[in-house]
């Protein structure tokens, strides 16, 4: 009697999960939607029920009416380009050096005992405490905004960064030296990637609060932007444009902090985690 002989499964096979039906396909794209869905029909059902009066929660219909309104007005898209402008100039101007410092006080001993004591005192200043000196330093304006944004996103994406870099194995380091590779080619074949993980988390930390900040910036005075929509709102007693502007924040920090995380699964695809394995099974 003739044996077969079994090969064992390569790796190829071993981390690629079987084929899934169609039907499993649309239900993974579906399950995200669950909850909100669930949100959305309670808000309408507990207005329905008069628990809630509607000139307090109005219902979803009212509120996608006066979205379409402002909409056609013109008036959405201003607060939007507003609040965006705002967020993208903080993001930049704290996300940069917030790498660079972070990286810098990683690397060199003698700068992280002098330097991180005080930035571990920045951080616990509540951030809402910086808008009085903001004010006196740099008055009402866009200037004002954009670097309390700014510092929002700084600390985060640096205290990312330095745990990072320090967090490096250090026997890599000392394998580097062994074969003579070089500064340069150590910090980029060594330092850089065993640092990316905390950097790209630091960038996503750093855009979430930068959201938040964007929220107590445009509470300065502002005459456009979300922020200025939720105040304005909420001082003509219009909780309809209230909620739009709630609805408008977490839609547009899910879409910004998904296309951080998709950033992040393609520099890091050489990674292999639990979450890159179960996203895999998602898709398949």
């Amino acid at each position: 009697m003739a044996v077969r002989e079994l090969s064992a499964p390569t790796e190829r096979s071993r981390s690629q999960p079987a084929a899934r039906p169609w039907v499993w396909r649309i239900a993974g794209w579906l399950v995200p939607w669950i909850v909100p869905a669930l949100i959305v029909a309670g808000w309408w059902g507990i207005v329905a029920a008069g628990w809630i009066a509607s000139y307090q929660l109005p219902p979803p219909q009212t509120v996608v009416a006066t979205a379409r309104e402002m909409s056609a007005r013109g008036e959405l898209a201003t607060h939007l380009v507003a609040t965006l402008e705002r967020l993208a100039w903080g993001y930049l101007l704290g996300a940069v050096p917030g790498i660079l410092l972070g990286a810098l006080t990683g690397l060199v001993p003698w700068l992280r005992r002098t330097l991180d004591p005080t930035v571990q005192g920045l951080r616990a200043i509540p951030s809402l405490a910086w808008v009085p000196l903001f004010l006196l330093w740099f008055g009402i304006g866009e200037q004002a905004r954009i670097l309390l944004i700014a510092l929002g996103v700084f600390l985060p994406v640096y205290f990312n960064v330095l745990a990072a870099v320090g967090g490096i194995d250090w026997r890599l380091i000392e394998f580097a030296r062994v074969y003579r590779l070089g500064r340069w080619r150590t910090f980029r074949f060594v330092v850089i990637p065993g640092a990316l993980p905390g950097v790209l988390t630091g960038l996503r930390a750093g855009l979430s609060l930068g959201w938040m900040f964007v929220v107590a910036a445009e509470l300065i005075a502002a005459s456009s932007g979300l922020g200025f929509l939720l105040v304005e709102g909420q001082s003509t007693m219009r909780p309809d444009r209230v909620l739009v502007a709630l609805i408008l924040f977490g839609v547009l920090g899910k879409l910004s902090d998904s296309l951080l995380a998709r950033l992040e699964r393609t520099v890091l695809a050489w990674r292999e985690t639990i979450a890159s394995v179960q996203d895999g099974e998602g898709a398949a």
